[in-house]
């Protein structure tokens, strides 16, 4: 089952008034977003890291830019997340490849303790005021094949991120949303699927959102879906 480009308004899902993807670095994030912009034809937000001056520079020299790196991302995505509130945040529907929170879980990962508290101050002086998603999607793979899709991918400042790096990471992803209870949350197995090339993987997600996601939900094309 494919889906074209409808040449109306489609019926979007009450959940994806707000819909919010994360996952580690090469997990699909941005493709899924895209796809499901473009299906539901709702207004896409993207972190755009290559908008960020200090992003290559972290990656070979993380001691010295890694402050700088996450508030520059800090910033970005709070005056985005803000000018979505101000105007009218549900018209149209957004679909975002990041929710505001990774920036702290980065953090946790990159700056060193006192950098840390410095940047969580400024943090919390943002997070209270920003929209909440009406639903989170949550991507997760393994470390090798993140690293296999980051090869393909080929983003030239990417390439030399290491496993320990990536492993921290994901841990932190899998302790983040061990305890997040903010919004509806669908965690998706990505590790042998394409939800973005592969139309059935894409029918089952887009069928399990349809359902609505009440609390959390476990996703897995090919295996009883838990709730």
């Amino acid at each position: 089952m494919t889906h074209p480009v409808p040449d109306k308004e489609p019926k979007v899902p009450e959940a994806a008034r707000f819909v919010a993807i994360e996952g580690p670095i090469g997990v699909g994030k941005t493709s899924l977003a895209r796809k499901l912009s473009a299906l539901w034809q709702t207004d896409l937000l993207l972190e755009e890291a290559d908008g960020n001056p200090f992003l290559s520079k972290f990656y070979d020299d993380p001691a010295r830019y890694a402050l700088a790196t996450q508030l520059h991302f800090l910033f970005h995505r709070s005056r985005e997340l803000q000018a979505r509130r101000q105007g009218d945040l549900f018209a149209p529907r957004l679909v975002s490849d990041f929710m505001f929170e990774k920036d702290r879980l980065f953090a946790k990962v990159v700056l060193d303790d006192d950098e840390y508290r410095l940047y969580h101050e400024i943090y919390t002086r943002f997070v209270a005021s920003l929209p909440r998603p009406s639903l989170v999607i949550y991507l997760q793979a393994s470390v090798p094949t993140l690293h296999r899709r980051i090869a393909r991918r080929g983003i030239g400042y990417e390439q030399g991120i290491d496993g320990e790096y990536l492993g921290r990471l994901c841990q932190e992803y899998v302790e983040f949303f061990h305890y997040y209870s903010e919004a509806p949350l669908l965690i998706v197995n990505a590790e042998e699927i394409n939800l973005v090339d592969n139309p059935a993987h894409f029918d089952l997600l887009l069928a399990e959102i349809e359902r609505g996601v009440v609390g959390r939900r476990y996703f897995n094309p090919g295996l009883k879906v838990s709730g």
